[in-house]
């Protein structure tokens, strides 16, 4: 798959209010920490070339804009990403992540529109899921500066060059799937959210401070087949 025209936003959050948020699995999942803080991100961004391997692309199924709801833990010592939403107007990918991945995946509304003269991207989302609560975004967001990968060691790098996510089944069993890609190519980025309502459905306000940005074009994405932990 490609992933294009990304935003990652990021708030600081107390380890204590992630963990309360987190399910009980076997084996448990820890809340992964940078200097005592955790994080949890909303990312919109458009998903493209979607395809197992070993087929051709399926008209009207490989394209679609995507959103997730994130923050970062360990199991087992090992980090990666554990998803507490993603939003996608493809209601086949919707379907087929829940059942392969064991991903919390809604379907939604949404509408994106990149103006390629200034780079701005507007990103409107409404959660159209039965049963999945109401979930808006509203957000204009733009790159800044000339793309490079992030510093060993910082911030930017603990918040995006993550290899693996976790899903948890009905049983609370864990699985993890590996992710393979270069180097994330990051700008940093502007953003102005006209409606910001992703997480309160979880039981979470997000904190008033101005979120941490950065903004990828491209970037190029192989994703393994699950396994149990």
């Amino acid at each position: 798959m490609d992933w294009e025209d990304l935003l990652f936003g990021h708030w600081p959050v107390e380890p204590e209010v992630l963990r309360r948020l987190l399910p009980r699995t076997d084996p448990p999942l820890e809340v992964d920490v940078r200097d005592g803080v955790g994080w949890i991100g909303v990312v919109p961004f458009r998903m493209s070339r979607v395809r197992p391997r070993w087929l051709p692309l399926i008209p009207g199924t490989h394209t679609f804009p995507e959103l997730n709801v994130r923050t970062y833990v360990r199991v087992g010592g090992l980090p990666g990403v554990w998803f507490f939403s993603l939003d996608a107007t493809s209601r086949l990918a919707v379907r087929v992540a829940r059942w392969t991945y064991h991903l919390p995946y809604f379907d939604a509304d949404i509408r994106l529109e990149t103006d390629s003269r200034t780079g701005t991207t507007r990103y409107r989302s409404r959660r159209t899921h039965r049963g999945g609560g109401e979930a808006l975004l509203d957000v204009s967001y733009s790159p800044l500066g000339t793309p490079q990968p992030a510093a060993a060691g910082s911030l930017e790098a603990w918040l995006t060059e993550r290899y693996r996510l976790f899903a948890a089944d009905r049983r609370g069993r864990v699985w993890r799937g590996e992710i393979h890609h270069e180097p994330w190519p990051l700008q940093r980025a502007r953003a102005e959210f006209h409606a910001l309502d992703m997480t309160r459905w979880l039981g979470l306000d997000l904190p008033q401070q101005p979120p941490h940005l950065l903004h990828a074009r491209h970037l190029s994405v192989h994703a393994e087949a699950l396994v149990r932990c």
